[in-house]
C-alpha cells in the first residue's frame, strides 16, 4: 500500500555507511590490482614461451661449436706431445667419446642443472663457477658504459633537437659523428696514453676501486652515445611538432617542463628500442675493452680461452652472452609499458 506502514523505501548507494562505501572502494582497488598482475604474468609467459624456440637454437649452436672446430679439440688443447692414451683418457673423462646424439642429451641436461662441464685444461675448474666469478665484472662494465652513454646523450641531444639549425646543433652533430667514426678499439688507448700515462689521473688497468672503471666506462659507452644522439635529436625535432606541446606552451608551462616533462618522455620510446639492441653490441665491445683495460670479466675469459683452445670454456662463455642478450630485449619489451601503457607487448 502506498501510505501504509510497510512502505517499500528503495535502498541508495548513497545511504550507505561510510565504512560500506570505503570497503567496496578498497574492494574495487584490489580487484584492479590483482587484473593487472594477471595480465602481466600472462604477457611474461607468452614472451618466455616465444623465447624458448631460441634459446634451444642458441644451446644447440654452441654445442655444435666444439664439434665444427678443425682438428681435434682434447688433442689440440693438450699439444702435439700428449699421446694418444692421454687423449682417449680425457676424452672418456669428459664424454666425448660418446655418440653424438647421447652428448647432445648430456648437454642440455647440464645446462637445464647449472653444469656446463669442465675445463680441458684443467679439469678440476668447473666451466660454470669460473664464468659465474667472472660474470658480474661484465655486467658491471656493460652497465658503466650504458650509464655514461646515456648520460651523455639525453642532454646532448635533446639540446641539439631543441636548437636546430643552429651552432649547437651542428656540433653535437660533429661529435656524435666522431663516436660512431671512432672504435673502441682505437679510443681504449688513446684514453690510456693521455688521461693514464700522460696526466697520470686514473689507473691503466685492473679492476680494485671505482677509477679503475672510469675509463673502461667510457671507452665502452662513448660509441653508444654517439648513436643515442642521434636518435634522441631526431625524436625530439618530431615530437616539437606535434599539437600537444603547442597546448603545453599556450597553457604556460616552462619550457624545461615541455622538453623534459612531455617530448622527452615520448620520444624516448624509439630510443630504448636502440639501447636494447644496443646491449649485445655493448656485451661484444666489452671483450675488446677488457682486454685493453685489463678487466677480469667474461670477455676476457673468452678471448683466454680462445688462445688456450679450451673449448668448453669458450662454449659457456659464448651461451652465457646470448642468454644475457635475450634477457636484455625481454626487458626492453617491458620497458616500452613503462614509458607507453597504451603499447601492447604481443
Amino acid at each position: 500500500m502506498a501510505g501504509g506502514p510497510w512502505q517499500f523505501i528503495p535502498f541508495k548507494t548513497s545511504d550507505s555507511p561510510p565504512q560500506l562505501s570505503g570497503l567496496t572502494s578498497q574492494l574495487r582497488t584490489r580487484s584492479v590490482i590483482i587484473r593487472r598482475m594477471r595480465n602481466i604474468v600472462f604477457v611474461l609467459a607468452k614472451r618466455l614461451l616465444l623465447v624458448l624456440p631460441v634459446v634451444w637454437a642458441v644451446v644447440t649452436l654452441v654445442f655444435l661449436l666444439i664439434h665444427i672446430v678443425p682438428g681435434d679439440p682434447v688433442r689440440n688443447a693438450l699439444g702435439e706431445n700428449a699421446t694418444e692414451v692421454q687423449v682417449q683418457e680425457l676424452k672418456h673423462k669428459l664424454g666425448m667419446d660418446l655418440p653424438l646424439s647421447r652428448q647432445y642429451l648430456n648437454y642440455w641436461s647440464g645446462v637445464l642443472q647449472g653444469d656446463l662441464g669442465v675445463s680441458l685444461l684443467n679439469p678440476t675448474d668447473k666451466v660454470f663457477e669460473k664464468i659465474f666469478s667472472r660474470y658480474p665484472a661484465t655486467i658491471e662494465l656493460a652497465i658503466s658504459g650504458l650509464i655514461v652513454a646515456i648520460s651523455i646523450a639525453i642532454p646532448l641531444g635533446v639540446t641539439a633537437g631543441t636548437n636546430q639549425g643552429k651552432l649547437t646543433d651542428n656540433i653535437a652533430s660533429v661529435v656524435a659523428l666522431l663516436g660512431i667514426s671512432t672504435p673502441g678499439f682505437v679510443l681504449g688507448p688513446l684514453m690510456v696514453f693521455f688521461f693514464a700515462i700522460k696526466l697520470d689521473w686514473l689507473p691503466v688497468s685492473g679492476r680494485y676501486g671505482l677509477e679503475y672503471l672510469i675509463l673502461p666506462a667510457i671507452t665502452l659507452g662513448a660509441p653508444l652515445a654517439a648513436i643515442l644522439t642521434r636518435m634522441v635529436r631526431s625524436s625530439v625535432i618530431e615530437e616539437l611538432n606535434e599539437d600537444y606541446v603547442r597546448t603545453a606552451r599556450a597553457k604556460g608551462l616552462a619550457e624545461r617542463q615541455v622538453i623534459y616533462k612531455h617530448v622527452l618522455k615520448n620520444g624516448l620510446i624509439p630510443v630504448v628500442t636502440v639501447i636494447g639492441l644496443q646491449f649485445g653490441v655493448l656485451l661484444a665491445g666489452a671483450i675488446i675493452t677488457e682486454m685493453i683495460f685489463s678487466w677480469p670479466g667474461l670477455g676476457r675469459l673468452t678471448i683466454d680461452s680462445i688462445n688456450s683452445r679450451d673449448y668448453p670454456m669458450v662454449q659457456g662463455c659464448i651461451l652465457m652472452i646470448a642468454l644475457t642478450y635475450i634477457v636484455a630485449n625481454l626487458i626492453t619489451d617491458f620497458a616500452y609499458r613503462l614509458l607507453d601503457p597504451r603499447i601492447k607487448v604481443e
